[in-house]
């Protein structure tokens, strides 16, 4: 059974535990789920400044942890890096928010992105379209006011974050809600019956599309645009990253 790099690209030590609770319980027998937090960068992402941080910290970490795990998961809405970790690595890398957007559009026709930042909206949106999937997204609504504690923002946010769920099925005809961000991790399983229509887990979601690839065990691609890049020399990146870009690439049959 598959190990499972679940790497939290912020430096909030309190969402990857909050990951951690999550993810368990839904964890098949003989899976292994390896948590990572961010050794730097910032607290919580929300700007496109913020996600390029952390798309190089993604890169740094898995070239790190090269081998050590079969299958990582980005555990930002958002996905930063993902498209750069799925060329350079051997194994498959799942994004949270691709993850729950495509769990969503099994669940119905369009789906709404609830969560708890204003900054957040363009990353957002700009994620499901790297996706293809703006035609699928019904609205991103958000909260405007500011909160008191990262790791509490979930209890602190609740009812707002439920009345939103609920305009976004009224007035925008979302069939399904994602509550988006890893700090509300744990929120859409205590809420659903509360909202109408089916609520994303993503952290869930990402976990069992985990163990899905890990069964399928795709071959790493040899040609296409996810082939891993030419051997390149570079100058001043840590030894692991270093030694992946100058690794020979795999010959197309």
């Amino acid at each position: 059974m598959p190990r499972i790099l679940l790497f939290n690209p912020n430096t909030s030590t309190e969402v990857t535990d909050l990951l951690v609770r999550v993810a368990k319980p839904f964890l098949s027998p003989g899976s292994t789920l390896i948590p990572v937090t961010a050794p730097r960068g910032v607290p919580y992402i929300a700007t496109r400044a913020e996600a390029a941080i952390a798309s190089s910290i993604v890169l740094d970490v898995l070239a790190e942890r090269d081998g050590s795990f079969d299958i990582a998961i980005i555990a930002a809405f958002g996905d930063p890096g993902l498209g750069g970790a799925r060329e350079l690595m051997s194994v498959p890398v799942i994004g949270l928010a691709e993850a729950a957007m495509l769990s969503a559009c099994m669940l119905g026709q369009r789906f709404s992105i609830v969560s708890f930042s204003r900054a957040l909206g363009p990353w957002f949106r700009e994620c499901a379209a790297m996706h293809g999937l703006l035609e699928r997204l019904a609205s991103i609504r958000l909260l405007d006011g500011p909160f008191a504690s990262l790791a509490n923002v979930q209890d602190e946010k609740e009812e707002l974050l439920i009345d939103l769920s609920r305009k976004a099925i009224d007035e925008d005809g979302a069939d399904v809600i994602i509550l988006a961000g890893a700090p509300l991790a744990g929120l859409a399983s205590r809420v659903r019956e509360r909202v109408s229509v089916p609520v994303v887990e993503s952290v869930i979601a990402a976990i069992k599309q985990a163990e899905l690839l890990a069964a399928l065990n795709p071959k790493k691609a040899s040609a296409g645009t996810f082939r891993r890049p030419d051997p390149k020399a570079s100058l001043g990146l840590s030894p692991a990253l270093e030694r992946l870009l100058a690794e020979p690439v795999a010959i197309a049959p």
